[in-house]
């Protein structure tokens, strides 16, 4: 068995290379039904998303060429080796049992990686592109990836600015539910924390910037509603959170507009979570009665601990993964003899098959329960005769006498020594 995988991900390679490398679904299917095209690749999953592509195989030796030409053509380009990587064997399982349990994803346990590890494998196997190596591979990396987020809580806090105002304005609010936010700015950030407020059940989203087309074009992507800038705060009258991004030199909220704001809101509290730099709220903002204002600075902090608190986790999590990855590697220990033990049992009875043939010419009169007996029988026999020879074979794994046994049984089992008794 020679497990290996070659590949790239955040790591090795930047944006506007990886971006090119990401394979569409029904390429990646075609790819993996055409295997068979490529000498020595015998088993294949591909992993592509957004942050890696990459390729785990089961190969005949030396055939690094094949792997590589996979990949290349699944692409349709030549990869540069300075962006690879390169593992095998255990380092391969390690790598993948990580992958999983996300403690290699660009945010520290990310969640989404998991499925993503698990629509790969569903897509290779449905293509007949898996056998019994990364079959059994992949059902354990997927169990190690789901102990680790039930057994630990590394998925659970907020280690981006976005995520973290998102779950301060929830923590504030007692829930997002039949909530609305109007967000001022349409910038990457902008648009990232209405995802999050969606993501968390907010019922509606209002959007302002200084160019209204802007406004209608994220209003367009998020499905919230655009207002023009000079009417914002009219807008604000009955949401629940204010979210500003803009790019602006200086305040675009003040205190008056906000203490009118608030005398318009009959008292009801609001949330502002000012995620700009330089910031958009004036800090007196806060001061007024019923806001609530986080600044970059309040979420950078949320964002450290919480960030802290996952690297605490995620030295559980590599408990939990070592422990998986130690199981699977007992397990391929045995797995490198069944096909020699499968020859040995397909060669022993072709043998009784053959006796019970001849016998049954010279007991003519047996009945057909005799004939079950003396059919049990021999399997009985055949059986008792393979299993120490299978127990000494199975115990020699991955010891230093492994490969004398080996030798030893298909010298004694071969077709030539078997012969035609």
């Amino acid at each position: 068995m020679h497990l290996k995988i070659l590949g790239l991900n955040h790591r090795t390679t930047p944006i506007e290379v990886r971006e090119k490398f990401s394979v569409g679904r029904e390429a990646l299917r075609r790819g993996l039904e055409n295997l068979d095209g490529y000498d020595g690749l015998n088993e294949a999953v591909v992993l592509s998303t957004c942050n890696r592509s990459e390729i785990y195989a089961v190969t005949a030796e030396d055939c690094d060429s094949s792997v590589r030409q996979f990949l290349n053509d699944l692409i349709g380009t030549v990869v540069d080796e300075k962006f690879l990587y390169e593992f095998t064997g255990e380092a391969c399982v390690r790598h993948l049992f990580a992958v999983s349990a996300g403690l290699d994803s660009l945010i520290l346990g990310e969640g989404q990686i998991l499925s993503q590890v698990k629509e790969a494998y569903a897509t290779a196997k449905s293509a007949a592109a898996t056998g019994t190596i990364l079959n059994t591979l992949f059902h354990r990396a997927i169990a190690a990836g789901k102990a680790v987020r039930t057994e630990t809580r590394i998925a659970y806090n907020s280690v981006s600015v976005s995520s973290a105002a998102v779950d301060l304005a929830e923590k504030v609010l007692g829930g997002l539910g039949e909530r609305s936010a109007l967000i001022f700015g349409a910038g990457k950030m902008a648009q990232l924390t209405a995802r999050h407020l969606l993501d968390h059940g907010l019922k509606k989203i209002f959007v302002a910037n200084r160019h209204i087309e802007r406004a209608v074009d994220m209003a367009s992507k998020i499905g919230g509603q655009a207002v023009p800038w000079e009417d914002a705060f009219t807008s604000a009258a009955d949401v629940d959170i204010i979210i500003t991004s803009t790019g602006a030199p200086h305040y675009v909220v003040k205190p008056w507009q906000t203490q009118q704001l608030m005398t318009r809101r009959d008292g009801r509290g609001i949330v502002f979570v000012d995620i700009a730099v330089p910031r958009d709220v004036d800090p007196e903002v806060g001061n007024i009665k019923g806001v609530t204002l986080y600044n970059i600075d309040d979420l950078e902090s949320v964002v450290e601990k919480n960030l802290q608190a996952r690297q605490r986790e995620a030295e559980v999590a590599k408990t939990i993964v070592a422990e998986h990855v130690a199981a699977v590697m007992e397990r391929f220990k045995y797995l490198k003899f069944r096909p020699l033990m499968a020859n040995l049992s397909e060669r022993a009875e072709k043998i009784r098959g053959r006796e019970l043939r001849r016998v049954a010419s010279k007991l003519p009169n047996l009945t057909d329960d005799e004939r079950k007996i003396v059919d049990r029988m021999t399997r009985r026999i055949v059986r008792k005769l393979l299993r120490m020879p299978m127990m000494k074979l199975n115990a020699s794994a991955g010891t230093d006498v492994e490969n004398f046994y080996a030798q030893a049984m298909r010298a004694l089992f071969t077709e030539e020594a078997t012969g035609n008794a």
